[in-house]
């Protein structure tokens, strides 16, 4: 840290202040969203761990994406709800960097577990002979392992460049978390080369990673154009919409927010749209996996059938 940034001992998040009047009835809608979001993937972790039909590959990547979505949702939450309820809305400075690296760890982490898990569907449906030797226990490890091991240097990289900066033109982010975009407009300095780093690793994790998950969806898409699947493959196929579906919804506002032209920023819109990433998607995700997916749905009502009869 520099010494400079010795002046700034908090921040304070404006979040939503257009707002101020509703923010207390805002408070109970957006717990609401949080215990479900929680509470919808903690569900489908247990029906992994507690029914042994579902230990598959497919469902080993949806139980550790959730796992990854119980975290994410609360690196901003949180801190979101304490401050709709206070009047002094401010996080400590080292609270912010803590904030920044959690959500980017886990960000990042997320990009890459979404191409892993179209990955999968990719070889169960393109290559269904050998997806059992590509898709073996190990396999499945190493790709948990690599896509954390990305989240990680990317949040590390970012957080390090960002709060090396100068915080001397205010406090006050116009955000409800601590975002880099919201960040780099308090500083002083020169912020070019942390806008370039940011413009390239996003580039790098966002559209990489959503290259490799159009990859693998076109593979996909030509094998059922071809008429060459299978029952079972039509099956594994079913899964892919719900995929589809979380990537939108991830992706959509995400690179809106970090590859608009600078000169279209406006962060007060950006709290808005980063809702959609960082609690809506959260909120549907155990919906749209369950809901659409027969086998979790029978695990679940196993388990609480389970639970009754004792």
């Amino acid at each position: 840290m520099t010494a400079n940034n010795t002046m700034v001992t908090e921040f304070i998040l404006l979040g939503f202040s257009m707002l101020k009047e509703v923010q207390p009835l805002l408070f109970p809608l957006f717990l609401l969203m949080y215990v479900v979001t929680v509470a919808g993937n903690v569900c489908i972790i247990l029906t992994y761990n507690l029914i042994a039909n579902l230990h598959t590959p497919m469902y080993f990547f949806l139980a550790n994406f959730s796992f990854l979505e119980i975290f994410y949702v609360t690196s901003t939450t949180p801190n979101m709800l304490s401050n709709f309820l206070s009047d002094h809305k401010a996080i400590s400075f080292y609270g912010c960097v803590i904030q920044v690296y959690c959500f980017l760890l886990l960000a990042g982490t997320e990009c890459y577990m979404l191409a892993v898990m179209a990955f999968d569907r990719y070889n169960a449906i393109c290559r269904p002979l050998l997806y059992t030797v590509i898709m073996n226990k190990g396999a499945c490890v190493k790709h948990v392992i690599g896509s954390w091991s990305i989240g990680a240097i990317n949040a590390v990289l970012h957080t390090v460049l960002t709060f090396s900066l100068p915080f001397c033109r205010s406090n006050q982010i116009n955000h409800f978390f601590c975002e880099i975009p919201s960040l780099l407009k308090l500083s002083c300095q020169d912020t070019w080369i942390n806008e370039l780093t940011t413009f390239t690793a996003a580039g790098c994790i966002m559209i990489g990673s959503f290259i490799l998950i159009m990859l693998s969806y076109i593979q996909i898409i030509s094998i059922i154009l071809q008429g060459n699947l299978g029952s079972g493959r039509k099956k594994a196929f079913s899964t892919c919409t719900s995929h589809l579906i979380v990537i939108a919804i991830f992706y959509g506002p995400g690179i809106i927010v970090y590859f608009r032209p600078k000169s279209n920023y406006d962060s007060s819109q950006d709290a808005i749209v980063a809702l959609m990433y960082t609690v809506i998607a959260p909120l549907l995700n155990p919906f749209i996996y369950t809901l659409r997916n027969k086998k979790v749905k029978l695990g679940i009502k196993k388990i609480f059938c389970q639970k009754t009869r004792h």
